[in-house]
């Protein structure tokens, strides 16, 4: 049985909004003496506390606990508008898994995970959210919304998303995400998660789709997705092995250890030159590594979510 056969096997998450929960709740629980360790559903987040203004929303506990002051800033002071985009090309749905869970997730899995725990902070804070996922097709779009039934039916699509998976999948990121800007009418922060991997490389048109979604003063986030272990470090068996490219077919034979340290080196210069593109279009880029936690996520997100006025 080939890979791509191994992918079309993947299961769903057997409880994702359960997981997401948890991540989240874990991520809380480990905030000790930080301006967000009372983040939860009574209140948006805290500010810093300047002199003059009223004391009456001070946060007294947290104050007996970082001896600083913060004030409660209150969901009707910081409704956003969110947007999740979510690349579903087939290589996003590598490694082969059998199943979605911690410490069995491919890329795809790992997105959909951390959207819906992006999800659960949103859902926490009363902001509206929307999804859209995209392959080499525009899949699926929701609009910016705050309900319950909302939210569950965008868990519902991700964690389909994770459970369904055609062959050879490719994408030309740049042609969905002007779409996809385009039907982002309010200003929003927008987050999308991709491996930044097209057959093409069409790099300047992606960034100028990129550009796109910063149209009408959005923000947006890269989180750029990847395998250390299996993309970076190209750690396989140094035997006779076929590499396939997932999204055209095409494969190549060779010994891993003849090209790993010119492999490894070229894609650390590619990540650097996507860092610095991103810097250029004022586009915040993270590298999210799928063998990590996913702290650097929920902190981005959180950092973000306090600078979007």
């Amino acid at each position: 049985m080939d890979l791509q056969q191994e992918l079309n096997k993947t299961k769903g998450f057997k409880n994702l909004a359960l997981l997401a929960s948890q991540v989240v709740e874990g991520y809380i629980s480990g905030m000790h003496k930080s301006p967000f360790h009372g983040f939860s559903a009574e209140f948006a987040e805290h500010k810093i506390y300047n002199p003059g203004e009223s004391t009456r929303h001070i946060d007294w506990k947290l104050y007996a606990k970082t001896d600083k002051y913060y004030t409660k800033k209150y969901d009707e002071e910081t409704n956003l508008r969110c947007h999740l985009i979510l690349d579903s090309s087939s290589s996003m749905h590598f490694p082969a898994v059998k199943k979605q869970e911690l410490g069995e997730l491919n890329k795809i899995g790992y997105s959909a995970l951390a959207a819906a725990s992006l999800m659960n902070l949103l859902k926490k804070q009363r902001d509206a959210v929307g999804l859209s996922i995209y392959s080499s097709t525009y899949e699926y779009y929701a609009p910016e919304k705050g309900s319950e039934r909302h939210h569950n039916m965008l868990l519902d699509q991700l964690n389909l998303m994770c459970s369904t998976q055609a062959q050879q999948k490719s994408t030309d990121s740049y042609k969905y995400l002007h779409e996809i800007a385009e039907n982002i009418k309010r200003r929003s922060l927008i987050i999308l998660f991709t491996d930044m991997f097209q057959s093409d490389r069409k790099e300047d048109e992606l960034f100028e789709a990129l550009r796109h979604l910063k149209y009408n003063k959005h923000d947006v986030v890269l989180f750029h997705v990847f395998d250390s272990k299996l993309e970076v470090d190209f750690e396989y068996e140094n035997r006779p092995t076929r590499f396939l490219d997932v999204e055209t077919g095409e494969h190549v034979n060779l010994y891993a250890d003849n090209v790993k340290e010119a492999y490894s080196d070229s894609v650390q210069k590619y990540f650097e030159q996507l860092r610095i593109r991103c810097g250029q279009y004022r586009i915040k880029y993270m590298p999210l590594d799928i063998r990590k936690d996913f702290n650097t996520l929920l902190t981005t997100f959180i950092l973000e979510r306090q600078l979007f006025k």
